[in-house]
């Protein structure tokens, strides 16, 4: 077995004198699922597409069990690419859409027929095959695009965007359904989105991109509990943020200045001397509130706390709470009998120090 499915080594890429790529490197791992993520004009459909062979690069190298494929065509590298708006042939049937890729491989016709047929039983779409794409729900035509990539048998799948047509509960639907037929196959896979929630839901491993240039690759896991930089911190869910001074470091925490308030964190290298600036990060679900004065025993990072307001959003309730001199932060509150506190009321909040995050304000 490859050490390496897909490698990319120092990838680059200018248009003009914006640079889209800038020295991108990482290894998928065979059979792996692995997402690029990150905010629009980032890189990452680049990227795939640089993978796919639609866009060379400006420098760099690209590897496919391997073989370095930089200079090779992208109609001779065993990829299948599923597009953002499925690209299906309209004016052929299912079972065309499907064919079409293994009758330009000249397979016989009842290997053809053989690989349809078992296509359709994977997608779970068994008697559609004479059926139009224009005659298929969304979700049905998102399949029917996933299972032409993969009848091929291509060595990687590449998927650019393909859930973000479909709307909310159909979407959610269809996370579980490409990452079953991912996992059915072991295809090695690609995956590019926007969408953080996808990001955590589907994948092995997350490339985080930003401005063309790595932030942090991880499990979803490694990139939400220890996010590496502040970017990586901000984009991967809700985190409240607050810049400061280290007062005090030692082997074992953190303290952070940030005015009246001083908050405490588990130590990290990173940080460095007391003097440094330094933000503060403990995401809105790791924070405890209670009414006034619930909180006895002498705690780090316990503070009273005035409700400023509050969102409803469900199954949570978002409170935004003044802490000190003004200082607005942001707790979440598994919704278990609605709203319980109003604006105005007083409360104490406890942010767990194992909880928090420090990372230098530079980054």
């Amino acid at each position: 077995m490859a050490s390496a499915a897909v490698r990319l080594e120092h990838v680059t890429k200018t248009f003009g004198d914006a640079i889209a790529v800038d020295d991108v490197s990482f290894d998928v791992h065979p059979g792996e699922f692995m997402t690029m993520l990150g905010p629009s004009g980032c890189g990452k459909t680049t990227l795939l597409r640089i993978i796919a062979g639609f866009i060379s690069p400006s420098g760099g190298d690209i590897y496919i069990d391997d073989e370095q494929i930089t200079d090779i065509p992208a109609h001779k590298r065993h990829t299948g690419m599923v597009f953002q708006n499925y690209a299906l042939f309209p004016h052929m049937t299912i079972f065309d859409n499907l064919a079409y890729g293994l009758r330009l491989r000249k397979l016989s016709r009842e290997d053809v027929a053989f690989k349809v047929r078992e296509a359709l039983e994977l997608i779970r779409l068994t008697g559609y095959e004479g059926r139009y794409p224009r005659e298929l729900s969304g979700g049905q035509q998102q399949r029917v695009a996933l299972a032409r990539a993969i009848v091929i048998n291509p060595d990687v799948l590449l998927l650019d965007e393909p859930l973000s047509n479909l709307d909310y509960k159909l979407r959610m639907a269809m996370r579980t359904e490409i990452r079953r037929i991912q996992r059915d196959t072991g295809i090695t896979t690609v995956f590019v989105t926007h969408d953080q929630a996808e990001a955590l839901t589907m994948s092995d491993r997350i490339v985080i991109l930003n401005k063309g240039k790595v932030m942090q690759i991880g499990r979803p896991t490694d990139v939400y509990e220890n996010p590496s930089n502040k970017f990586v911190a901000d984009f991967i869910g809700e985190a409240n943020f607050f810049d400061g001074t280290v007062v005090a470091c030692d082997a074992s925490e953190v303290g952070i200045s940030l005015g009246p308030l001083t908050l405490y964190a588990p130590f990290t290298g990173e940080v460095g001397c007391i003097g440094r600036s330094a933000s503060f990060s403990v995401r809105p679900e790791r924070l405890r509130i209670q009414p006034r004065g619930v909180f006895r025993e002498p705690k780090r990072n316990v503070y009273d706390a005035t409700v400023e307001d509050h969102d409803y959003l469900g199954a949570v309730v978002r409170y935004y709470l003044r802490l000190g001199d003004g200082l607005i932060i942001k707790v979440d509150e598994h919704n278990v009998s609605g709203v319980r506190y109003r604006h105005g009321e007083e409360v104490t909040v406890e942010i767990p120090p194992d909880d928090c995050f420090v990372l230098p304000v530079a980054e």
